[in-house]
């Protein structure tokens, strides 16, 4: 129960989509979405592949309580081998498309192959098929969406597509849903562009069947209970994630200038309170209002728009199309993508936030990718590494808002430089020469948390499978609670058990942290055949990591990918608690490794392995 005990796999080569039964026993040793997904994903691929080989898949999973009533409970994952990282990629996304893959019918939708020229799947229930899209083919997914809705006469369908960034091979392309909603990190996007799929379709009439529905109810309303009135509930509902960048900034943790500060001067400008400031142009603020996600009962989503009187939301854009566009709402400013255009960039105009942020919504990129990799080069540009004549006259210097904006255009649409800002920091800092200066671990930039102050998020980092990620670990609370490495080790690995379990039933890892997780229990025991007990599930958590852990060691990455950029192991802190401190991980490390049962070159032991199933 919970489950929907179907697979439906789509081999785009060959044209054919066959349903399939789930497999019951992985479903009980790795419960669903992020640890089923990657089960399936293991056993399938071989690590080696290139990531844009059609031998490659890419699997949309979700997960038993994706669907249901559960607060939150509308998440699904993208697995594959990351175009970014050439790791484990689980790209997790909230908006209505998971769920309503779940009300189809299907835990699992695996995409196999490459289709001869540009398709997108429709699926209708039982009723499945691949259509011509040569016509959708360069087109955004702000056309996309409503074109397909309109063609396929469902104004209630489901949508997640591709850009012109996934179509152009940007690593850092991702896969949107639901307009401004996505399968973020870690390249899912170019893996999707690389197999000519443009776009999935999906509209589902099928409900969710859990195995103890009296049980299930009472778990949900007393999670809800404990969740609704909890004040990190209420700060989200009202400010979303934004309101970290105030955190952060006075705890000396905001990367700013590509981690070359840890606190920056222009918050203010561009902060939670800046986008409630009214504008003289309209009266009106940057900030419309917030959304919530399929189930959510939280509502952290933002909703913006440009100010009308601005540069961006006038005349014609650089492809000759009309910027009215930029006028309408769209998803606004979160805590990720503002820190990444805002304080990593040296940008303080909130206008030029909001405009590159919807660029990456509307062509379908990760903003903090994509703002990482612009301070990467504006690193290079002032460093002397490039020229005018590199970025084809771009002046990329820490602060200049025009460059940042049409280092974005270029880079959505793979022209000019916008092509090497499009492989990432780690591939553009080493084509010149300055490898140092990609803030990312394991090819994937990290988010907006210095890990010099933070010791626990620097080894959440380092250790992270899917490269620099502040999603798989949650040590956020701790870290700001002062500068220490006391009780980090053991606080990631437990949280980085847990989050894998909590992604992996369908749940938002933002609610986790307002009920105690034995209601995440009680919630998965109700749905869910088997007794699941709080013990279980973390020790399926464990499981998963272990799984993922596996699967990158086998492509190739070892201890010494377990590091961190150089910048912050050698340039101390220069503001905040962190004053004077480096990211330091070594002694963390091998205890790290201890603690998960690892020997000295981070490789799971045998009797891990055997104890865990693997």
């Amino acid at each position: 129960m919970a489950w929907q005990n179907r697979v439906l796999r789509v081999d785009l080569g060959s044209g054919t989509c066959t349903q399939e039964p789930l497999r019951a026993d992985w479903a009980q040793a790795y419960l669903g979405q992020r640890g089923l997904g990657s089960k399936y994903f293991a056993e399938e691929v071989d690590p080696r592949v290139d990531p844009l080989s059609p031998d490659n898949k890419l699997i949309i999973a979700t997960g038993p309580l994706t669907g249901t009533s559960a607060s939150t409970g509308g998440r699904s994952s993208a697995i594959t081998k990351g175009a970014l990282t050439g790791a484990i990629a689980a790209s997790n996304t909230g908006g209505l498309f998971g769920a309503e893959l779940k009300l189809a019918g299907y835990d699992l939708l695996i995409l196999e192959g490459r289709a001869s020229s540009p398709l997108y799947l429709w699926i209708r229930d039982d009723v499945v098929e691949l259509r011509p899209a040569d016509h959708w083919w360069g087109r955004s997914v702000w056309e996309t969406e409503p074109g397909l809705r309109a063609e396929l006469g469902e104004p209630q369908a489901k949508i997640a597509s591709i850009g012109r960034a996934g179509e152009v091979g940007v690593k850092f392309a991702c896969i949107v849903n639901d307009m401004d909603r996505a399968f973020g990190r870690s390249g899912v996007g170019a893996v999707m562009g690389s197999k000519n799929l443009k776009a999935i379709a999906v509209r589902g009439s099928r409900g969710v069947e859990v195995e103890n529905p009296p049980a299930f109810r009472q778990a949900v309303s007393e999670t809800l209970a404990v969740l609704q009135p909890n004040p990190v509930r209420q700060r989200f509902t009202s400010r979303g994630t934004h309101n970290m960048m105030d955190v952060t900034n006075r705890f000396g943790s905001l990367p700013t200038r590509n981690c070359r500060d840890v606190q920056f001067e222009g918050v203010e400008s561009i902060n939670a309170d800046a986008t409630r400031v009214r504008r003289q142009s309209d009266g009106k603020p940057s900030l419309q209002g917030n959304k919530a996600c399929f189930a959510c009962t939280i509502a952290c989503g933002r909703v913006a728009t440009l100010d009308p009187a601005s540069a961006y939301a006038n005349g014609s854009d650089p492809q000759g199309g009309d910027r009215a566009r930029y006028k309408l709402p769209s998803g606004g400013l979160e805590y990720e993508n503002a820190y990444a255009f805002g304080p990593m960039c040296g940008i303080d105009d909130l206008d030029t936030l909001n405009y590159a942020n919807f660029l990456c919504n509307e062509h379908g990129m990760d903003p903090i990718s994509m703002g990482v990799s612009v301070a990467a080069a504006m690193d290079l540009f002032e460093e002397g590494a490039i020229g005018l004549e590199q970025t084809g006259g771009l002046d990329l210097r820490f602060g200049n808002a025009e460059a940042l904006a049409r280092a974005v255009e270029l880079t959505a649409f793979g022209e000019g430089f916008g092509v090497d800002i499009g492989l990432g920091a780690t591939r553009l800092c080493a084509k010149y020469g300055r490898p140092e200066l990609a803030m990312a671990v394991k090819g994937q930039e990290f988010p907006g948390y210095d890990p010099r102050a933070m010791k626990g998020m620097a080894l959440a980092y380092a250790t992270s499978n899917r490269g620099g990620c502040h999603m798989r670990a949650r040590p956020v609370v701790s870290d700001l609670g002062g500068v220490t490495t006391e009780g980090k080790v053991e606080l990631v690995k437990t949280t980085q058990d847990f989050v894998a379990a909590f992604d992996s039933a369908g749940l938002c890892i933002f609610s986790s942290g307002m009920f105690p997780p034995e209601h995440f229990a009680a919630m998965i025991d109700a749905a869910c055949a088997g007794d699941w007990t709080l013990e279980r599930l973390y020790e399926t958590g464990e499981r998963i990591w272990n799984l993922e852990r596996q699967f990158n060691n086998a492509a190739g990455f070892t201890r010494v990918d377990d590091c961190l950029p150089e910048r912050v192991v050698n340039e101390p802190a220069r503001g905040g608690a962190g004053t004077g401190e480096v990211a330091d991980i070594d002694a963390m490390l091998i205890e790290y490794y201890e603690l998960r049962g690892w020997d000295a070159q981070g490789v799971p032991r045998s009797e891990t392995l055997q104890r865990l199933g693997l």
